[in-house]
């Protein structure tokens, strides 16, 4: 029991589970846009069943109710990664000499257990987009629930990888912080523009009723605010994670105005959603990077002189 323990609980076995959760949770939000671009998002016409008398799909079903009863099963594939996370944090806790692990330890548990218990409340509310006929403004909540678990497994893979801490300027800091706050108001316009225009996963599915051209251009607004904030963190902090941010968020305006100008594609659409996930991934990544200077990094730099003069 010792042995597995530990094999369970070792530095290898956590980061291997917190970086599938974090994989996981991208990939359920590509396969939820697939849902909806196919126009399978009432495949499965009811929830918790499938039908009224099944809760799996049924030949008369089609393709469509293959397509969202095959994201509902991965729900579950999700569940059961959440859980083999938690096993590990906890066993990581249990691993070493049977005590916890420090406040490391704590926050990976603490993490681990409410992304845990937060992946059955979004499947709650993705059966609640079903019950709604599909929503807009349901549907928004259920992608956004779904990035927030996204950012939390972002957060967890951090802490499990020890990933350092940059000290910056208090203002770099600051920055990090508003680009992490504005590539979440980017995203909620986003999902505005989604709700009002075409794919709603169904043809009887109502839309938000706003002005597509409208809510498209304060998005293209809100992407630009959110690109000038990077490039000014970038410019202030230097940091490699403010520079992959950059390159993301170029990468996701490119396919943005192409997939615009072309008639939103689904192929493009499904990379503009990868895009998102990227995006909130390298978000967070940037505002858990920095970090404002202490006493011990003014008492190294002054050892680093020295080493440098030395040599």
């Amino acid at each position: 029991m010792d042995r597995l323990i530990a094999a369970l609980g070792s530095e290898r076995s956590l980061r291997g589970w917190s970086t599938a959760l974090l994989v996981a949770n991208v990939v359920i939000v590509l396969t939820g846009a697939l849902v909806r671009l196919t126009g399978s998002g009432l495949g499965c016409p009811t929830w918790p069943r499938c039908t009224e008398d099944s809760y799996v799909t049924t030949p008369e079903m089609g393709h469509h109710g293959v397509i969202e009863f095959g994201n509902r099963l991965l729900t579950f594939v999700l569940i059961l990664i959440a859980l083999g996370t938690v096993a590990a944090a906890l066993a990581h806790a249990w691993a070493d000499d049977r005590r916890p692990d420090g406040p490391r330890g704590h926050r990976v548990r603490l993490l681990a257990v409410g992304i845990a218990f937060g992946i059955p409340f979004q499947g709650v509310i993705g059966g609640l987009t079903v019950l709604s006929g599909l929503n807009p403004f349901v549907v928004a909540l259920h992608l956004l629930l779904s990035v927030l678990l996204i950012c939390l497994s972002t957060w967890l893979v951090r802490i499990v990888w020890r990933a350092p801490r940059r000290p910056v300027p208090a203002l770099g800091v600051w920055l990090g912080r508003a680009t992490f706050v504005l590539a979440w108001v980017a995203s909620w316009v986003g999902t505005v523009v989604t709700g009002s225009g075409p794919h709603a996963g169904d043809a009887d599915a109502p839309r938000t009723g706003f002005d597509i051209e409208l809510v498209t251009k304060l998005h293209a607004g809100s992407v630009w605010v959110l690109v000038a904030t990077t490039v000014a963190t970038l410019v202030v902090t230097r940091s490699r994670a403010v520079l992959l941010l950059v390159l993301v968020e170029l990468g996701q305006g490119v396919v943005g105005y192409v997939q615009y100008f072309t008639g939103v594609p689904v192929p493009l659409v499904m990379v503009h959603m990868l895009g998102l996930c990227l995006t909130m991934v390298a978000a967070t990544n940037l505002m858990l990077s920095l970090r404002r200077p202490t006493a011990a990094d003014s008492d190294r730099a002054p050892s680093a002189a020295i080493g440098v003069a030395a040599g």
